[in-house]
């Protein structure tokens, strides 16, 4: 392995994310033409998408752990073989309760498998660069809107939503499985799992307890908390908003790709601009930017305004998801990076599984989408506001004492 190999980690990591994040996000395409087939409410359909967030969090931490302990590839491979069996399982399911579990729990259980596992091993791979390296993995999920979302709605428009969600469970195995085979440990890590000493760097710091206990993880946890929750709801709410706005299904389906799109490049900028002007001052920023733009969707209507905000908020809620990767390696290091940031992930996670069901609520109760938007404005802003608190990194010297 020479160091080039990095960027095929970064690869690897983009394509798992791309794959298994948008298998899990489609069910917002999937949402509208399931209730007319089965009867069943949007409050149930969406609550699957909370047990996803749910399921997912807790799964970030364990494979985090796990990650922390065996490596990557293991985490991974377990994440892929469970990504295509859960979607072919919930594909065939006769009752609404039967999908919430199949497709709620094991959806959620893998996905939670690559995002975490595959960004600290991206983080350790890279000392230059790594905000850059850590947005393009997460780019991922940026790429999906343009490529999983479209195809599951063509799917659906051909056949129906049983095969088109059978057809991607079966997709995701063929993608994922050769992925599996690229990831690898970097050398050093490799070295030091040997017997090798750690870099200093790196070295004996905080323990798992202590640096979730401290200052800088609660900060963290809470504006990704927070983040996560302003931005969930209108994501996947996105495509049924627009339609009830007057928008064409497949134009509704296109904003969501839109958004895509924009948070790839998002993705870059932010990530540039975190190596060249301190990921801190990028992420209040891009917070701030975001619970704007989602209050600026309560006053269009017509497909080229929700283009133009799409563009916007696709870049800000994708460029600071990965900020919350890179300061959690530059304050709490290499050793309990994946158990500090699957604790991060478990926090964030929460925060992602309210929007879909207070949407759905909402919108049962109000056939409006009115209170949604404004609820997430405000704790997008209140999330701006948290990071701003955000405390100084530890010194080396006292991650030694501790």
């Amino acid at each position: 392995m020479n160091h080039s190999y990095r960027w095929v980690i970064v690869a690897a990591g983009a394509l798992m994310t791309c794959v298994a994040l948008g298998a899990m996000f489609s069910l917002a395409i999937f949402l509208e033409p399931m209730s007319l087939d089965t009867n069943w409410s949007r409050t149930g359909i969406s609550s699957a998408m909370t047990l996803n967030f749910l399921v997912m969090g807790l799964g970030g931490f364990a494979w985090g752990a796990i990650y922390d302990r065996v490596g990557a590839r293991p985490v991974v491979l377990a994440g892929a073989v469970l990504l295509g069996l859960s979607l072919v399982v919930a594909s065939r399911a006769n009752s609404l309760i039967v999908f919430q579990l199949s497709y709620g729990i094991i959806v959620g259980l893998a996905a939670s498998a690559f995002f975490a596992p595959m960004i600290a091993l991206t983080t350790a791979w890279f000392d230059t660069n790594r905000s850059l390296a850590v947005s393009l993995v997460s780019a991922g999920m940026g790429v999906a809107p343009m490529t999983i979302s479209p195809f599951a709605r063509w799917l659906i428009t051909a056949y129906d939503w049983r095969t088109a969600m059978f057809d991607i469970g079966v997709m995701a195995w063929v993608l994922l499985l050769p992925a599996v085979l690229l990831v690898r440990q970097p050398p050093a890590a490799a070295a030091a799992s040997d017997g090798a000493p750690a870099p200093a760097a790196d070295g004996p710091g905080m323990s798992v307890g202590q640096a979730l206990r401290s200052p800088q993880f609660i900060v963290l946890g809470l504006t990704f908390f927070a983040c996560c929750a302003a931005h969930s709801g209108p994501i996947f709410h996105m495509v049924s908003y627009a339609m009830s706005c007057g928008i064409a299904p497949m134009a509704a389906v296109s904003i969501y790709s839109v958004e895509g799109l924009a948070g790839l490049g998002g993705r870059v900028l932010y990530g540039v601009l975190g190596d060249r002007l301190g990921v801190k001052p990028v992420l209040v920023a891009g917070l701030a930017i975001q619970g704007l733009v989602i209050a600026a969707y309560l006053a269009v209507g017509r497909i080229e305004q929700f283009y133009l905000l799409a563009v916007i908020f696709g870049a800000t809620y994708g460029g600071v998801m990965p900020l919350y990767a890179v300061l959690a390696r530059e304050y709490f290091g290499l050793r309990i990076i994946g158990t500090v940031l699957g604790a991060a992930t478990l926090l964030s996670s929460l925060g992602m599984s309210l929007g879909p069901l207070a949407g759905g609520m909402i919108y049962d109760a109000t056939a409006s989408y009115h209170w949604l938007f404004i609820g997430s404005a405000l704790i997008g802003l209140g999330a701006a506001g948290i990071a701003i608190a955000f405390p100084p990194q530890p010194s080396r010297q006292k991650l030694q004492m501790a």
